[in-house]
């Protein structure tokens, strides 16, 4: 059994013994509840299909175990009888979430409803070796559960996004801008320093599971997360699930865009466009509509990349066309993605994807979702922004804990394939 296996398969056992989530109906249940917000009984009763009476005992075990609390009476409208509404109780659970970049740690203590309680960031230097990679995340970690004083039996577990590709067992594989970290073991060695269950996703994945937790009913349907970071990735929300792929290295979004824009190698592979790697290119394309740098000695990539996007807010005409390129040739990617997917909501987020770039993106990524697919007079195809923002890797990596614990998995699925009984 790999270590993954042996890692999803303790954090479950962590959650179940916490909170004796024995049966589907309970996580059913659980899941409902997190969709609302505020629900009655009734109501439970009405959207899950179980009867009155096995909702209110399982709701008895779960306010006896404290993962809810009930709101004040309210009375309903037509019998008059005094209803008491039920909801996660948000300091019931925690989880960190871990974001490793090339430049940046970021590590968020994280409660059920998605609140960060404390965050910690860290610059990293660009020699730095594996193993102090590892000394410095779980040195953050252990500070910010300290610094943020979370009642310790709270703790599911740690969450890890990455830039992939990774192994299925959480090893860095070709990490992009280091290459010094390839091969790096992160969940086994992280959990071995941290003595809690540790989750490695990559970060588009890690950013649509924390949407799709945060975002409760508006994001209760099939998705595509479009993450702009290192790079562009994408984390698919397919039947009501996070969709892995058998390595847990699904959403290569790069390879898409390139194959719609007929973009080859000289091995007639596809190679991967400069657009799709937005923090390094937009600059360059920038300069080439005739963008002048402010200031002509800055060196430092996010910077420089920064510097363009404000421009463009500020209308300079050249930062304006080079964002709208990018926009553009992502949004070929996108229309393979809706094309092949049959979804009808790509969400936009990624801590590459700021206010001042927020409305072209949204306009020329609806452009062309809207206009390319083959199946676009069946139904419009909603683009809208992440309600993570910029810590959206950090927050979706604790969410993956979050949804390993609770979420109800059906046997055959890829979810129930991942995270064995």
């Amino acid at each position: 059994m790999s270590d993954s296996v042996d890692g999803l398969a303790e954090l479950r056992r962590a959650g179940a013994n916490q909170y004796d989530l024995g049966s589907f109906n309970e996580a059913v249940i659980i899941e409902t509840i997190r969709l609302a917000g505020i629900i009655s009984r009734t109501e439970i009763s009405r959207r899950t299909g179980l009867t009155q009476q096995s909702v209110s005992r399982i709701l008895r075990i779960l306010l006896q175990q404290g993962l809810l609390v009930e709101e004040a009476q309210e009375r309903a409208e037509r019998l008059g009888k005094p209803r008491t509404p039920v909801r996660l109780r948000s300091n019931a659970a925690h989880a960190v979430g871990i974001h490793v970049d090339p430049e940046l740690l970021t590590v968020a203590v994280v409660d059920l409803d998605g609140t960060i309680v404390r965050r910690e960031t860290v610059d990293l230097a660009d020699d730095l070796e594996a193993d102090k990679l590892i000394d410095l995340t779980a040195a953050t970690v252990t500070a910010a559960l300290s610094i943020s004083q979370v009642d310790l039996d709270s703790m599911l577990g740690v969450g890890v996004a990455v830039p992939g590709p990774i192994d299925a067992d959480g090893t860095l594989l070709a990490l992009p801008l280091q290459p010094a970290w390839r091969g790096l073991k992160i969940r086994q060695l992280l959990q071995q320093k941290l003595n809690h269950p540790v989750l490695v996703e990559k970060d588009g994945t890690a950013a649509a599971i924390g949407e799709r937790w945060i975002g409760r009913s508006a994001r209760a349907r099939d998705f595509a997360y479009l993450y702009l970071g290192t790079g562009v990735g994408c984390g698919l929300i397919l039947n009501g699930s996070i969709y892995r792929g058998g390595t847990a290295n699904a959403g290569e979004f790069g390879q898409i865009t390139a194959l719609r824009m007929g973009e080859w190698d000289p091995e007639n592979g596809p190679r991967m466009v400069a657009e799709c790697n937005p923090t390094a290119s937009l600059p360059v394309i920038a300069g080439e509509f005739g963008y002048v740098e402010t200031d002509g000695a800055a060196t430092d990539e996010a910077k420089r990349y920064r510097a363009v996007c404000k421009a463009a807010a500020d209308g300079d005409e050249a930062a304006i066309r080079a964002v709208s390129q990018v926009a553009r040739v992502i949004g070929q990617g996108a229309v393979g993605l809706v094309d092949l997917l049959d979804i009808d909501l790509v969400v936009l987020g990624g801590p590459a994807f700021g206010k001042e770039i927020s409305e072209i993106f949204l306009t020329e990524i609806g452009r062309a979702v809207n206009a390319h697919p083959v199946a676009r007079e069946t139904r419009p195809v909603a683009v809208e922004e992440s309600m993570l923002q910029t810590d959206a890797a950090a927050v979706g990596a604790a969410s993956t804990i979050f949804h390993d614990a609770f979420t109800p998995r059906v046997s055959g699925s890829s979810q129930a394939r991942r995270l064995p009984k």
